[in-house]
């Protein structure tokens, strides 16, 4: 019964602590890979997602993100604000709703060279009507939505 005990109030502090404050980047629940694995440099590379490798990685801001090559690895390394999804590849609408929701790499748009990612088409046809409102918004709660 004691191992249980330990066991519950391991839980409890783990969910606790996990409830203070969300992650600076949106990996999943079961998962520390950024944009879902999805190269962010091929975003503005090629005009379209890519699925990045386990062979090329990197870590920022706590989470770990995928490359498709060895040279794109290095232009997120030289620059990873640049190429990182904004607020953290949360689904940007949300953000501008003081929401946290997924961010879908394959539901993107690239706005003043910056990347963003929504939760579905549906939000992002929605996002796409006021993108210049939204990103205003959404900067306005970025991070204190994170809290």
């Amino acid at each position: 019964m004691n191992r249980f005990l330990m066991f519950v109030t391991i839980a409890l502090l783990y969910t606790t602590s996990a409830l203070a404050s969300e992650s600076p980047v949106y990996t999943g629940l079961l998962s520390n890979t950024g944009a879902g694995g999805y190269d962010t440099v091929s975003y503005f590379e090629s005009g379209q997602p890519t699925k990045g490798s386990s062979e090329y990685t990197t870590q920022y801001q706590g989470a770990t993100w995928r490359f498709a090559n060895a040279e794109n690895l290095a232009r997120f390394k030289e620059n990873p604000e640049r190429f990182a999804p904004v607020y953290g590849g949360y689904c940007a609408w949300a953000v501008s709703q003081g929401d946290l929701a997924k961010g879908d790499p394959k539901h993107w748009n690239i706005r003043d060279g910056r990347l963003y990612l929504n939760y579905n088409q549906s939000v992002q046809d929605q996002w796409l009507e006021d993108p210049d409102g939204f990103i205003r918004q959404a900067d306005a709660n970025w991070p204190t939505v994170l809290e």
